[in-house]
């Protein structure tokens, strides 16, 4: 047996950044590995995804190339050397927490790790042996979670396919179906789509993008449209079969088909990985999709605590997404220390999704201020007015932003167009610290940027934009 003063069962971002901040903080710290380190984000997840959707930005650009002058001949493309590119990447991220692991001096332990009745932990291997047996005086449970079926359906990675799947398909598909207009399922209808496949996404809720303002939704919905992939709302899917090499995907609602594919990507959202950990043995409360907690990420078991996909502090959820993890992770470590680290605001957790063209937000939608009661002042201000988009080529999608009235204070900004992912954080940072309209119009930004159309729509919303 083996004593801890911290033990983390998961290694994603948030399991590793807990791991990592115990010890800068002064414990004995120890995590616990199924499989990669890194988790899904890193192996299968974030940064795998975002290679393959570079290539398909990159083939997409291609496309155009007589607008800039320029002219190729024989454009091709090797899918399996795009999958393997996005692999490289993937195992350059996981040697990356290797390495932060053993600069940290924290105890690794490769096997699956489940509570017994007195609170320690055993690890065993994928054959089930033992490896070891963990004291800890507190445990931090990170697992994560999984892509979530769709009734009685079974993944088998090669017809139905997971976001895991997706990522992992050697051969293009001619014909692809994806359930569900979520962020994973929008970003590979984009990859999938700049390759040739042939694109139906079904949505069950009036828009794509369902959590995103409209406005910002459509956007996107129109740009994939022209793009030749097909798209239909407030339509459910009612059946999925296989028959011989092609799936049937059976649809009622808006339309009622029976729609042909190669393959089928389910992209309904995920659930939290909290079985066979020893929880219920412990009496740990459990809801149907994680492991319960308050605000400082305790479950009702002195000692052990939840953070990141398989957390919930309400049955309402919260955001799943890898930077939540990695900010409940700081957050819960120092409070277990004894920090006063206050809660975290989730409302001010921004959301991207990192299609072309991007989309990124934070706050409050233009619906959800209204339904708050709040007076609001809109601005908008289109990347078609803005130098820099310009001379890029990329004028699609704008910048959304949403004051409240009679303070000025930013209650919800959007974007949707090139960079989106990378332009929010200022808009972050401002809602964090209650910001104003004013102090985005009179903050100067470099010219040209793109930066300057988020000052501009604060312009818009105050009667002050001068480019417009």
């Amino acid at each position: 047996m083996q004593e801890f003063d911290l033990t983390v069962i998961g290694s994603g971002p948030g399991g590793y950044t807990a791991a990592i901040r115990a010890t800068q903080l002064g414990f004995k710290t120890a995590i616990i590995e199924r499989d990669k380190l890194g988790g899904v984000c890193l192996n299968w997840g974030c940064i795998p995804t975002k290679s393959l959707l570079k290539d398909a930005e990159i083939m997409n650009s291609l496309k155009h190339l007589k607008e800039h002058g320029l002219s190729a001949d024989n454009i091709n493309f090797d899918i399996s050397k795009i999958i393997d590119r996005s692999r490289k990447v993937a195992m350059m991220s996981e040697k990356g927490v290797q390495y932060l692991m053993k600069k940290n001096n924290i105890t690794v332990f490769n096997g699956t790790g489940k509570f017994s009745k007195s609170k320690t932990i055993k690890v065993t291997d994928k054959d089930g042996k033992e490896i070891d047996v963990i004291k800890s005086k507190h445990t931090i449970i990170a697992t994560g979670a999984r892509s979530r079926t769709l009734g009685n359906l079974k993944f088998d990675e090669e017809k139905i396919l997971s976001s895991t799947g997706a990522m992992l398909q050697k051969k293009m598909p001619k014909k692809m179906l994806i359930v569900g207009s979520g962020a994973i399922g929008m970003e590979f209808a984009y990859f999938y789509n700049a390759f040739g496949a042939e694109i139906t996404i079904i949505e069950m809720l009036p828009q794509v993008l369902p959590i995103e303002d409209k406005e910002i939704s459509d956007t996107v919905a129109r740009e994939f449209k022209k793009l030749g992939m097909k798209i239909y709302t407030e339509t459910k899917t009612e059946n999925v079969e296989i028959k011989g090499d092609k799936v049937f995907t059976t649809v009622s609602g808006k339309v009622n088909e029976t729609f042909e594919s190669d393959v089928v990507l389910l992209a309904v959202g995920v659930t939290g990985n909290f079985e066979n950990l020893g929880l219920e043995e412990l009496g740990v409360e459990l809801l149907r999709n994680g492991i319960k907690v308050d605000t400082n990420y305790k479950t009702n078991v002195d000692g052990i605590y939840a953070i990141g996909d398989v957390a919930l502090i309400d049955p309402k959820g919260k955001p799943w997404l890898a930077h939540v993890a990695s900010g409940e992770a700081i957050n819960c470590v120092e409070k277990i220390k004894g920090h006063e680290a206050g809660d975290i605001n989730y409302n001010n957790i921004p959301g991207c999704t990192y299609c072309q063209p991007q989309v990124a937000s934070v706050g409050l939608t233009e619906e959800k201020a209204k339904a708050r009661g709040y007076e609001i002042s809109i601005g908008k201000f289109p990347f078609t007015a803005n130098g820099k988009s310009r001379a890029m080529g990329e004028t699609v999608g704008m910048v959304k932003l949403i004051f409240d009235k009679k303070y000025g204070e930013l209650l919800g900004a959007h974007i949707v167009g090139s960079e989106a992912t990378e332009l929010i954080s200022e808009l972050v940072m401002l809602k964090s610290l209650e910001g104003t309209g004013e102090s985005l119009i009179r903050t100067i930004h470099a010219h040209p940027t793109l930066s300057e159309s988020i000052m501009e729509a604060a312009g818009v919303a105050f009667g002050e934009a001068i480019n417009i």
